[in-house]
């Protein structure tokens, strides 16, 4: 099989070449970028040297076209205007920006303060939320992957919103990322000295990861329901630990809470439900794609802690991905992403 990635330069580019030089379908990757053609890729990323000697190249639709599958890992607002002409004509694409993932398009451009994709374009994309859209991810031309924070917060809230065990009503999350979340193009906010031995919140109710978690919730759990949500930055490179707080439902105990979510993901060999929370750490999934959640009630106020961890990079980004890649192709979700986590 022949792939290509589009923005190959960035961290989810990179992850996405990590995982697929390694995968036993993928005969092929090519690499596409808008800015710098010839440029001899591992020349850009030394540790790649022997590994990845290809020349990045510019962006022609008839190469694409021929390819079996497209990633697309571009910031926001270049998708939306690269990826239809290719909507339908080849290639399964696998879009890693936020440009198709919100059914609304005025929604979009609220929130993300770019103009949206074209609406039949966007009524074709499909949420590529694995665990919980793999029948319809497997037959898609087009997949929105979900953000990172949403992944971490959906696949721990929607087993339990789903079951009606916790309140929708009174949903507040609180977010942590570490900083590759940023991308990697320089700014002062993600400059080594105004991070280091620094913890801020950015983004105060305004993230727009907002209505992608209310819009999936209302997609999955048939739930409508309004959030607090709020994200902060770590100085750590890699991680999300996702805290969300919710009343329990009358009569509703904390076993039936961690058996529910139990018996949802037991045959998700990627979800993984803990019950010590002492070792609950972004380190424990890192550089895997590995979700972990934990859930503790407190008996005095009578609210739910849901936690969860991802890496923001490859359970939020290019692992989840591979992962739809995976259910298109009919092959087991874990093939090419059955590593161990990092730890250190």
């Amino acid at each position: 099989m022949k792939v290509g990635i589009v923005g190959a330069t960035g961290y989810g580019g990179l992850e996405l070449i990590r995982f697929l030089h390694n995968h036993p379908a993928v005969e092929q990757i090519d690499l596409f970028t808008s800015s710098e053609e010839g440029v001899v890729f591992s020349s850009r990323f030394g540790h790649l040297v022997t590994i990845i000697d290809s020349p990045l190249q510019k962006i022609d639709y008839e190469a694409l076209s021929k390819l079996d599958v497209v990633f697309a890992s571009t910031p926001s607002g270049v998708t939306s205007e690269l990826l239809p002409p290719l909507v339908g004509k080849g290639p399964k694409l696998i879009d890693l920006s936020g440009d198709f993932r919100l059914k609304n398009p005025a929604s979009y451009e609220q929130w993300y303060g770019k103009k949206a994709a074209p609406l039949e374009i966007i009524e074709q994309s499909v949420y590529g939320l694995t665990e919980w859209n793999a029948h319809n991810v497997k037959n898609a031309s087009l997949i929105a992957n979900p953000g990172c924070y949403p992944t971490a917060v959906l696949l721990s809230l929607l087993p339990l919103l789903k079951a009606q065990l916790i309140d929708p009503n009174y949903l507040v999350i609180d977010a942590k990322s570490g900083i590759s979340g940023a991308g990697n193009k320089p700014s002062q906010t993600t400059h080594f000295s105004e991070v280091n031995e620094s913890f801020s919140i950015y983004k105060t109710n305004t993230h727009q990861h907002i209505p992608e978690i209310e819009q999936a919730i209302s997609m999955f759990a048939n739930v409508e329901t309004t959030i607090t949500f709020n994200t902060h930055l770590v100085p750590m490179t890699r991680g999300i630990l996702s805290t969300a707080y919710a009343p329990v439902m009358p009569g509703i105990t904390e076993e039936q809470l961690v058996a529910c979510l139990q018996t949802t993901y037991e045959k998700h060999p990627f979800v993984r439900v803990i019950t010590d929370i002492n070792s609950l750490t972004t380190n424990r999934v890192k550089g895997s794609n590995y979700c972990d959640i934990f859930v503790k009630v407190d008996s005095r106020t009578n609210r739910a802690t849901i936690v969860a961890v991802i890496d923001n990079l490859v359970k939020g980004a290019a692992g989840q991905a591979i992962q739809n890649m995976n259910v298109q192709l009919d092959l087991p979700q874990t093939t090419g992403l059955d590593v161990v986590p990092l730890f250190i």
